[in-house]
């Protein structure tokens, strides 16, 4: 079998529930070529902004959004990728669609990248780092603990737990402009946090009433987990979206430095805000409405952040 020498070292994860894809994103682009963008794809892809939120906490709700997205997010971050996806009513197409996400998985192993791969060991994403034609089963790296190592027969890849195949591959740099990044991102992010991009979900910046109500008259501790891991999931990923106005604000000495620098001071105070909701969620040393108060500000922040980048 080739398999790639790859792990979750290096990739910055606060709260230890950073998103699935997100993270296998990082991490492919860290064990590439193309290593520099490694901490910025979160966000100029736009995930370190997305947050959807269902009406019970289910955290399926992260899995719910139009996956064939990831190219076109990708791409707007400065990377090339290639993608092969089969979902819900395109049975007659299923052997066609693995097909061409193995030939894309092969590709990329021999490249020496990994492939980021739907439901490889649980059904959230996790990395491909490895294939074997003599028995036909691809090598597999989970993205959650105890992040095992495990192998998939090809004819399983998209039918497993819950039979969707979204592959993900990097193919190289495109070439664009940091300046046409900032913006773009900055167009992304607004979108989302405005509602525009699909998802059956509260979505965006209408994601933070739909939890902040779990903490106040829908408090329920049944739902104890569910708050845990919504509370990690998007606390982690606001990290990646100050970390890159950070650095664009530093690198920047045109017209988006100063816009880059209030929106990573905004961001800062976000990503405090949801990792200490996180926190006092997971140790029970504040209250309910302690919790929805923290969430409540980093709310305030991300609409004033919104502002600013609507002006981009």
């Amino acid at each position: 079998m080739k398999n790639l020498d790859v792990s979750w070292d290096g990739i910055h994860d606060a709260t230890g529930y950073l998103f699935s894809l997100a993270k296998s994103l990082s991490c492919t682009v860290k064990n590439s070529p193309w290593h520099a963008y490694a901490e910025d794809i979160v966000a100029t892809s736009g995930f370190a902004f997305r947050m959807w939120v269902s009406a019970d906490l289910c955290p399926s709700a992260t899995s719910i959004w139009g996956f064939d997205g990831q190219k076109p997010w990708v791409e707007s971050g400065g990377l090339s990728c290639e993608y092969a996806g089969r979902y819900w009513g395109q049975d007659h197409i299923e052997k066609e669609k693995r097909l061409e996400a193995i030939g894309n998985i092969k590709r990329s192993v021999d490249r020496g990248v990994p492939a980021i791969s739907w439901d490889i060991g649980i059904p959230e994403w996790g990395l491909v780092t490895g294939y074997d034609n003599e028995t036909e089963t691809l090598a597999t790296l989970s993205a959650a603990p105890p992040f095992e190592r495990g192998t998939l027969p090809y004819e399983k890849l998209g039918m497993r737990e819950l039979p969707l195949l979204s592959v993900l591959t990097i193919t190289g740099e495109n070439g664009k402009p940091q300046d046409e990044i900032f913006r773009d991102t900055c167009k992304m992010a607004v979108v989302h946090l405005d509602g525009g991009e699909w998802c059956d979900n509260a979505k965006g910046l209408e994601a933070y009433p739909a939890l902040i109500r779990h903490f106040n008259e829908l408090y329920n501790d049944e739902a104890a987990w569910n708050r845990e891991y919504l509370l990690g999931n998007y606390g982690a990923l606001k990290y990646y979206a100050w970390r890159y106005f950070e650095k664009n604000g530093h690198a920047n000495h045109g017209n988006f430095a100063k816009i880059s620098s209030d929106l990573a001071a905004l961001y800062k105070e976000i990503f405090d805000a949801w990792v200490q909701a996180f926190k006092w969620n997971e140790s029970g040393s504040a209250t309910e409405k302690e919790i929805s108060d923290k969430l409540t500000a980093a709310w305030d922040c991300e609409r004033r952040a919104a502002d600013i980048m609507r002006m981009v």
